[in-house]
């Protein structure tokens, strides 16, 4: 006989939310004595948190019941806001103060000496503002829907869209879902499909399915472009394994500080447009006295090639550097396709370094180099500032920062961006 496997649920418990932190969690302490992450709280609130997670040192949890209510809250505007944007539940202005309050805190705790940091920048639209959604699908009855993710599970919560998204982006997929239920398709052969828009609302998506091949779409009128990618079954991640057809025209355009860059569905390109250009106006005007710039981490050349005096572009990714030589143009930039790590000789004495790793921040073998080589300013934005800030403890051996500014790339969202300009002591 088999074992029998426990479906008893986890326990819930009433606690008091005293602060935010960095993942977006609402900080408390169960009865036991240990630190609950809960979703779905806010600072100051009562909640009951029915747990999802146990560790012996911690429990994560979902308020599932809010009793004391904070006066920061707001009524989200979607049933499945956990799943992308878990800070629907706050006013806008209260969400740029956390986020300021969650950046110093990771900042003091590595005793780093910050200039006068500005209130959190952002742009004009709460909403509606992301060029790049990814969607998973869901398979009943009733056919073929998208899907997302439910926080806390490993299921799925069938949607429409997202309030986060531009509508062209949810009108792409949703053209492509259509179809794909029309022809019967089933989710098990299925992964993502990942849409993006341009400022001007065109839109273009890549779909990945776990076959080999796959049944010819249409184009709908939705849609610009489309690829279809083979994305290895054995990977949970939509990776482009293989491209097994292209329908339309899958490259947009969009302007970043004055310049024009190309990109497609799978390069990276920053989500939040305006925004960006803003931090991408900031660098402009910090390195305005350089006369040599290498960009690392560069994708599609976002950063680099929207300031002056950029001679070198690294990137590790082959579509987004196929991408950056089309954006260079007859310009003298070199495109580098390696690794940062691979690619040390392009840091050099005289030329200012821009860095825009990936969430993990700088490779060891980076801050060692820039440590021995001593560029005299390196300009740091980051996605994570908890890494970032790891990367500038080391780095203040030989380095002051100069400038610091925070960013709200993703409203809604606990996702912060911080930039940081390092000069040498």
């Amino acid at each position: 006989m088999g074992r029998k496997v426990s479906t008893k649920p986890l326990p819930s418990e009433i606690v008091s939310i005293t602060k935010l932190v960095h993942g977006g969690q609402g900080l408390a302490e169960l009865s036991d004595g240990r630190k609950v992450f809960v979703w779905n709280a806010l600072p100051g609130e009562t909640v009951r948190a029915q747990l999802i997670k146990q560790k012996s040192s911690y429990a994560e949890a979902i308020a599932e019941e809010v009793m004391v209510t904070s006066p920061e809250r707001v009524e989200p505007k979607e049933t499945n806001y956990l799943s992308t944007s878990p800070w629907q539940i706050m006013k806008f202005s209260a969400e740029n103060e956390h986020k300021k309050s969650i950046v110093l805190e990771l900042f003091g705790h590595e005793k780093l000496a910050l200039p006068a940091v500005p209130a959190v920048l952002h742009g004009s639209q709460e909403w509606h503002y992301r060029n790049k959604m990814e969607y998973s699908f869901w398979g009943d009855d009733d056919g073929l829907h998208l899907a997302l993710h439910q926080r806390g599970t490993h299921g799925k919560q069938i949607v429409s869209g997202s309030e986060l998204a531009m509508p062209a982006i949810d009108a792409g997929a949703n053209a492509i879902a259509a179809q794909l239920s029309a022809m019967s398709a089933r989710a098990g052969d299925l992964k993502t499909i990942m849409v993006r828009a341009d400022a001007s609302g065109q839109a273009v998506a890549a779909l990945f399915v776990k076959l080999e091949s796959f049944k010819k779409l249409e184009l709908p009128a939705a849609l610009k472009g489309l690829r279809v990618y083979h994305s290895n079954p054995k990977s949970p991640a939509s990776v482009a394994t293989k491209l097994l057809y292209e329908l339309g025209d899958t490259t947009l355009q969009d302007s970043v500080n004055g310049n024009k860059l190309a990109y497609d569905p799978v390069s990276f390109f920053q989500a939040n447009l305006p925004v960006f250009e803003q931090a991408v106006q900031s660098i402009s005007r910090a390195t305005k006295a350089a006369t040599k710039i290498t960009d690392f981490y560069s994708g599609v050349g976002s950063i680099g090639l929207s300031i002056a005096n950029t001679t070198t572009l690294v990137e590790t990714d082959g579509l987004a550097t196929d991408m950056a030589k089309i954006n260079v143009g007859k310009r003298n930039i070199e495109v580098v396709r390696a690794t940062a790590e691979t690619a040390l000789d392009y840091i050099t004495a005289d030329a200012t370094i821009i860095v825009d790793p990936p969430r993990a921040g700088l490779h060891q073998k980076v801050v060692n180099q820039i440590l021995d080589v001593q560029p005299p300013q390196v300009v740091y934005l980051s996605c994570n500032p908890a890494t970032q800030a790891r990367d500038l403890k080391l780095l203040s051996e030989r380095y002051k920062i100069t400038q610091f500014e925070i960013y709200n790339f993703f409203p809604k969202t606990p996702h912060i961006e911080t930039l940081a300009v390092l000069t040498l002591i």
